[in-house]
């Protein structure tokens, strides 16, 4: 699958050691989509619901600021390799 350059540069940040803690929400959600997820907005709150060949995984939309946490960047980089997505 052929991503594109912005999709790109966000796969390589999920992966980037040290862990960041300045990845855009929104940035991880189109690359979710891109990749083939299908979302589920109906979980309570501000859980979003990401499914990547047939793995269910949660997230939590942060708020009010707009990057996602280093604990949540660690475990979408985990549940990628699980699914042997790298960059």
């Amino acid at each position: 699958m052929t991503l594109r350059k912005q999709h790109q540069r966000t796969l390589e940040a999920i992966y980037r050691r040290p862990v960041s803690g300045t990845i855009e929400y929104k940035d991880f959600k189109a690359l979710m989509l891109a990749l083939g997820a299908e979302l589920d907005e109906s979980a309570a709150g501000s859980r979003e619901g990401f499914t990547l060949r047939g793995e269910p995984r949660v997230f939590h939309r942060p708020h009010p600021k707009s990057t996602m946490d280093k604990g949540a960047v660690s475990e979408a980089r985990q549940w990628l390799e699980r699914l042997g997505i790298k960059p």
